[in-house]
């Protein structure tokens, strides 16, 4: 019998965006493993869970162990195809031992949001990283996606787009809490979004006409 690992888009966070795919997985699994947020959202008591926390060596020693015995799915937020686990998982056990479900993006949901198609934009991560400045340089028309954090906030990326060349005047939308009962979004210039405080952890879109 093969054992396959599990991964579950969860979405952006409301379960009104899990698919119900997912959540049946979810449901039928024996043990969970995800953020403290995913687990206290969906795990039951009748189920084993393990937090993702920073050590994901230790994640993946953990499914490693538990694999053959266990129903095992990750959850991962928004979809698995855009920076999350899934990455390290297909590098320690390879494409053919996963089940991969896909998830609605915070990205996906934050261009739904603001009646943008993002077909033609360039969607990239500053979350825990640096985009290559090569990708953020300025053309007519040109639509961008980011993953936020508390380092390369709005602000920090507004600053770093008007050095490429972006237009100051260029609209801008911060998206925050994407399908929670305070979700918040912002429209505003490039150059109010490079004085604007908060917003950590937002997908941030871009988009000159």
């Amino acid at each position: 019998m093969e054992h396959y690992i599990t991964v579950a888009g969860i979405g952006p966070g409301s379960p009104d965006y899990l698919l119900p795919v997912a959540k049946k997985v979810i449901e039928n699994a024996t043990v969970l493993i995800g953020s403290r947020r995913a687990l206290t959202a969906f795990c039951r008591e009748d189920q084993k869970s393990y937090s993702i926390g920073a050590d994901i060596e230790g994640v993946l020693t953990y499914i490693e162990k538990v694999h053959i015995a266990e129903k095992v799915v990750v959850m991962v937020s928004g979809d698995p195809g855009f920076y999350s686990l899934l990455a390290a998982l297909r590098e320690k056990f390879g494409a053919a031992k996963l089940k991969v479900i896909p998830g609605i993006s915070s990205v996906q949901l934050a261009f739904a949001r603001v009646g943008e198609f993002w077909q033609d934009a360039v969607l990239l991560s500053m979350h825990g990283r640096r985009a290559d400045d090569s990708a953020l340089v300025y053309q007519p028309l040109k639509k961008l996606g980011f993953l936020t954090d508390g380092k390369h906030n709005p602000a920090f990326i507004a600053q770093l787009l008007i050095k490429q060349g972006w237009p100051p005047a260029t609209r801008s939308w911060l998206c925050e809490n994407l399908s929670y009962d305070n979700e918040n979004i912002a429209a505003l210039t490039l150059a109010e979004v490079s004085q604007v405080s908060g917003f950590h952890h937002c997908v941030m879109v871009v988009a000159h006409e």
